[in-house]
C-alpha cells in the first residue's frame, strides 16, 4: 500500500510557544510527535511505501523512517497536489494528515478495509461516539441531514484517480469543516438543499460520483481516533492532558 502524509502546516503565537516549534506536525504528545504517530499508524496498517510532504524541519525529523520526502510549498493547495502525486504510478493511495494525536494502526486498517474497490472515501464518526470517546473535548463536528458527524483526517484515493480528483479534492480539503462550502463545490442544487436544511450525506455522495465518474463515499462508523485533529491550542491542550 502506498501512503503519503502532509506535514507542512504552521502555527504561531502562543500555540507555537507552547509546542516549541512553528511546525504543527512536530508538536509532541505522549512522548512522540504528531508526525511520528501518523507514520507509525501508516506503517503498521500496511504502508510499504510512505512519503511525507514537508520542509527541512520535517525532513530532519523523519527522513530515516519514511521512503521519500516531498518538498513542501507555501500553498496548502499545492501541498495537496504534491501529496496526491507523491508516487505517480497510479496505484491506490492512503492520504493522511499529520495532526491526529490518537491515530492508531487498527483504526486506519479498519477504514481501509471498509472502502469498496474503486471508491474515493473518507471516514466519518457520529458526534455521539466522538463525545463518548473524548468527553469534554473542544467542539468538533457538523450537522447534515439531521446527522451530527465528525470527519476524519484519512482519505483513500483509488488507483488511477489522483488526476481526476485533484481539483475536487483540493476544494473539499479546504472546505472539509464547512457543509455550506462543500455544497457550493457541488453546485446550486445542493446549495439549495443545504439552505433548506435538506442536504444529506447521500446527496453529497451521489453528486460527487456524477462529477468524478466513480464512487465517492463517507465511510460511517469509523473510529473517533481518526476524527480528533489539532487545529487550535485548545485542541492541543486537551489531547496533551489525555
Amino acid at each position: 500500500m502506498n501512503a503519503v502524509i502532509t506535514a507542512g502546516a504552521r502555527v504561531s503565537g502562543e500555540f507555537a510557544q507552547r509546542i516549541g516549534t512553528p511546525v504543527k506536525a512536530l508538536a509532541r504528545i505522549g512522548g512522540r510527535t504528531l508526525l511520528a504517530a501518523s507514520i507509525e499508524a501508516a506503517r503498521q496498517a500496511g504502508a510499504t511505501r510512505l512519503a511525507v510532504v514537508g520542509g527541512s524541519e520535517v525532513r530532519e525529523a523523519c527522513a530515516q523512517s519514511v521512503d521519500a520526502i516531498v518538498a513542501e510549498s507555501e500553498s496548502g493547495a499545492a501541498n495537496l497536489q504534491r501529496a496526491l502525486h507523491a508516487w505517480g504510478d497510479g496505484a491506490p493511495l492512503l492520504y493522511m494528515t499529520s495532526d491526529m494525536p490518537f491515530i492508531g494502526a487498527a483504526a486506519v486498517r479498519e477504514f481501509v478495509e471498509a472502502v469498496p474497490a474503486g471508491a474515493l472515501a473518507l471516514p466519518i464518526t457520529a458526534c455521539s461516539e466522538f463525545e463518548t470517546r473524548f468527553p469534554g473535548a473542544p467542539p468538533f463536528g457538523i450537522e447534515i441531514g439531521g446527522e451530527r458527524v465528525v470527519n476524519g483526517g484519512v482519505f483513500w484515493i483509488p488507483a488511477g484517480a489522483a488526476s481526476t480528483v485533484e481539483q475536487l479534492a483540493m476544494g473539499f480539503f479546504d472546505a472539509r469543516k464547512s457543509v455550506a462550502r462543500m455544497a457550493l463545490l457541488l453546485g446550486p442544487a445542493l446549495c439549495l438543499q443545504f439552505a433548506l436544511r435538506r442536504l444529506t450525506i447521500a446527496a453529497l455522495e451521489k453528486q460527487a460520483r456524477r462529477r468524478l465518474g466513480f464512487p465517492a463515499l463517507a465511510i460511517r462508523g469509523a473510529s473517533p481516533d481518526l476524527a480528533y485533529d489539532i487545529d487550535t491550542l485548545d485542541e492541543y491542550a486537551y489531547a496533551a492532558q489525555r
